[in-house]
């Protein structure tokens, strides 16, 4: 890259990224639930306090502008705020406002998510997504979460990744509500969309204007094996619905997915069309993708094939996925945040070169044309991360699990330096602090 390449724009917003339940501690929803019936990777592993971020939440402001954040991204706890279907905490409403309020005091912008994977504990039982009622308890909600974002100029993410929750949760059964129906997943996907077009009606109410969008996983996709015409296959069809059905059915109002064996849906839901401010863009590896005889007639792997090794987690380190990913969504025509991108890594070590790899990414996304606005790491802090408890560390602040000391990782120097400086250096450019 010439000079000018490896330099970040003043109006870039660097940020981090956090989720209620992984950090903020004390909540019961369908996840709780889900750990008490041990259907995580360590049937004993529970959230609990989590990472007490609840209590702690300016310390936690203070270090995101350590590293020279700008932005902070947190989702609002729908059981903390409606524990029972129609009652709303008043208390923990004027706590979320409290909360964001501080962060903007502190200099960060809000990024703040209205659903997050998790659910009150009522909800599964009495508005599950696949019915209809679901479209109007979420829209009640939202028009209660619209009042919180008064005056904030919040930048506001609806749903986050909702072809995980779909597919883990509707499809596969692995997540809460525990479902495996392909006919009831294409149910509740027409209705998260259309719960997305009903909380922006009411952010917009309230608001008068709003910068909103979802935060999409995006996978990329190869072939297992690339001489084979059904892996092949696997490929398009797998980006198509798992990466940008939803973007689609939020750009034309149409949405269209074709899962061949397992299930399919062909919907026009007028409203949501043009219904997006942005992209939201999660990105964290590549998949590789293999036809099986037999349903659901894919399997999906992660191959180290560059040698760069797995992170800790098992998931392939492909940058290059990530320029492809941007350049994908340009096709949207609308800015692009990266809502999430970060790396498993328990030592520590590696942390530094993936950021300056994936940022890279980022400067030859913007250099080829798409409009990407602002990056932020997943995560501030190392946190629960679901099914896979509390073995993952993907903090640019490690935790003490048990006294929840925050100290930070070799991560915070390299992001202090590429977020304030505004350029691209290599990782052993950066001094440590105190050098």
């Amino acid at each position: 890259m010439s000079a000018t390449e490896q330099t970040f724009p003043a109006d870039f917003t660097f940020g981090v990224a956090t989720a209620a339940y992984q950090v903020e501690g004390g909540i019961e929803n369908d996840w709780a639930e889900w750990e008490r019936a041990g259907k995580l990777k360590e049937p004993d592993a529970r959230c609990g306090p989590a990472v007490d971020h609840w209590n702690r939440y300016e310390e936690d402001y203070a270090l995101a502008r350590a590293v020279g954040a700008t932005a902070f991204r947190i989702s609002l706890e729908w059981a903390r705020i409606e524990p029972e279907r129609g009652r709303f905490d008043e208390a923990a409403l004027e706590a979320y406002r409290e909360r964001l309020l501080k962060m903007k005091a502190h200099g960060l912008r809000p990024v703040v998510t209205l659903h997050h994977f998790t659910h009150p504990t009522w909800f599964h039982r009495e508005t599950p997504w696949h019915q209809p009622a679901s479209v109007d308890v979420f829209r009640r909600y939202a028009k209660r979460c619209a009042a919180l974002l008064e005056g904030l100029d919040a930048l506001v993410i609806s749903f986050n990744e909702p072809m995980v929750l779909l597919l883990g949760g509707y499809l596969q059964g692995a997540i809460p509500p525990g479902l495996a129906d392909g006919p009831t997943t294409m149910r509740a996907m027409e209705n998260l969309v259309r719960s997305h077009v009903a909380a922006r009606e009411e952010l917009l109410s309230r608001l008068g204007r709003v910068e909103l969008g979802i935060s999409q996983n995006m996978l990329a996709f190869a072939p297992d094996r690339w001489w084979h015409p059904l892996d092949r296959a696997l490929v398009r069809l797998g980006a198509q619905a798992y990466n940008h059905a939803f973007h689609e059915a939020l750009a034309t109002g149409k949405l269209r997915v074709t899962m061949p064996g397992v299930a399919s849906t062909r919907v026009d839901i007028p409203g949501a069309r043009d219904s997006v401010e942005f992209i939201g863009v999660n990105y964290y590896t590549r998949a590789h993708l293999r036809f099986v005889p037999r349903p659901p007639f894919i399997e999906f792997k992660y191959r180290d094939i560059h040698g760069r090794g797995l992170t800790d987690i098992g998931w392939e380190d492909w940058p290059e996925g990530f320029l492809q990913t941007l350049r994908d969504v340009k096709r949207y025509g609308k800015p692009v945040w990266v809502t999430e991108n970060g790396i498993d890594d328990r030592a520590g070590t590696r942390r530094p070169h993936y950021l300056h790899s994936h940022l890279a990414q980022v400067l030859a996304a913007r250099a080829q044309g798409v409009d990407v606005r602002g990056y932020l790491y997943w995560s501030l802090l190392d946190n629960f991360e679901w099914l896979e408890g509390w073995g993952p560390r993907f903090g640019l602040y490690h935790v003490d699990f048990d006294t929840l000391r925050r100290s930070p990782t070799p991560a915070c120097d390299y992001f202090r330096a590429v977020a304030t400086g505004r350029k691209l250096v290599p990782p052993d450019a950066v001094l440590p602090s105190g050098a």
